[in-house]
């Protein structure tokens, strides 16, 4: 595999991990019982992008290694997975 597919391959994950980490440890404006006029409830009170973005290199990291260590030492691929419906051949 190239490096270039290697880092293509981590940026698809990295921004596939972004909207699940998103949420992890966020406190909202109702929660935090500082709702700014003109904005929402579920604002978020304080918005820790540096945070998000180490957690979410982190895990997409993990998400990633796994992948590796699945396809490309082991040899699974998508043809490894099961077929739970009938083939049509």
């Amino acid at each position: 595999m190239q490096l270039f597919s290697f880092f293509a391959v981590y940026f698809v994950v990295w921004w596939m991990t972004l909207f699940a980490v998103l949420p992890f440890g966020l406190k909202t404006q109702a929660e935090a019982n500082e709702v700014v006029p003109g904005t929402v409830e579920s604002a978020p009170a304080r918005f820790r992008g540096g945070r998000v973005m180490l957690l979410n290199t982190i895990v997409s990291a993990i998400i990633y290694g796994a992948w590796y260590i699945l396809s490309v030492r082991f040899g699974y691929g998508i043809d490894a997975i099961p077929q739970f419906y009938p083939s049509y051949d």
